[in-house]
């Protein structure tokens, strides 16, 4: 049993934060359109994408993932604001870290990196307005080789192309189709198994964004929030759980992953990056 780091009591905290019991999302989309709400996101996602930085800025080689989880959680604590994944559904650290073959949901331990791997980090912020905040991004640890170049650089050209194409009235399934087909571009395959999700005072929410062609039939409308982040992977999207710790997401031919994810609002005239 791992012991979770403490937050000060004076911080907020998010519901499931003593007992690790997560409610259950509405089942109606949320749409943020007043000020203090668009501010609030606004907030949130700016703090998690701060301590994405860092994270992102202590990943070289020697580092260990347990260090750089020690670090973004002093730094979220210190803005006044909760670490999400700390006890979500009994999540023991408060930042996700996956490396190489590791897909997502990696839990931060005392392995030095090395250089050449593919770290992903995946940072999320509960603010005391009552916000979320979600975002992930890849670190290619010192020198890496030219698969992992270009694996990293097309989940990044993904997401990015994504963004650009959705707005009010557009289709949902559009993010899955243009991603897909970014990674199928490049002989990479994007993961099935793990989606996108709404985010406000939630921390996953409707709608669920599949990175995958799909035929789910839902227009964009003012107000929507939800996270974009596909994972693409070198070899087959397959995936699996490590027994081991009940979290970790590996692939099943150890091939190796890249994740990037934006949180997005939905505007009257396009989109915004929170």
């Amino acid at each position: 049993m791992r012991r979770l780091r403490s937050v000060p009591t004076s911080i907020r905290r998010p519901p499931y934060a003593l007992d690790g019991i997560v409610p259950p999302p509405q089942n109606t989309i949320t749409l943020h359109r007043t000020s203090e709400e668009i501010e609030g996101l606004r907030k949130a996602g700016k703090l998690a994408r701060k301590v994405l930085d860092l994270a992102s800025s202590l990943a070289k080689p020697g580092v260990k993932p347990l260090q750089i989880d020690e670090a973004v959680h002093d730094a979220i604590c210190a803005e006044n604001a909760y670490p999400a994944p700390l006890n979500y559904r009994g999540f023991p650290r408060s930042v996700c870290s996956s490396i190489n073959d590791e897909v997502c949901h990696g839990i931060p331990n005392d392995t030095p990196l090395k250089s050449g791997d593919i770290a992903k980090f995946d940072a999320s912020v509960f603010i005391r307005e009552g916000f979320f905040g979600d975002n992930c991004g890849t670190v290619i640890v010192g020198e890496g080789d030219e698969e992992a170049k270009k694996l990293d650089e097309t989940c990044k050209r993904a997401l990015n192309q994504a963004i650009r194409a959705i707005g009010p009235g557009v289709c949902l399934s559009k993010i899955g189709d243009i991603i897909e087909s970014v990674a199928e571009s490049e002989g990479f395959q994007s993961v099935k198994a793990y989606c996108g999700h709404g985010i406000g005072r939630g921390f996953h929410m409707l709608p669920f964004v599949q990175h995958f062609k799909n035929d789910t039939y839902l227009p964009l409308r003012e107000g929507m929030t939800f996270t974009i982040e596909p994972m693409l992977v070198a070899g087959s999207q397959d995936t699996f759980v490590s027994k081991e710790d009940e979290w970790t997401v590996c692939t099943v031919d150890g091939s190796r992953a890249a994740q990037y994810e934006h949180m997005i609002l939905i505007t009257a005239d396009g989109v915004e990056v929170l």
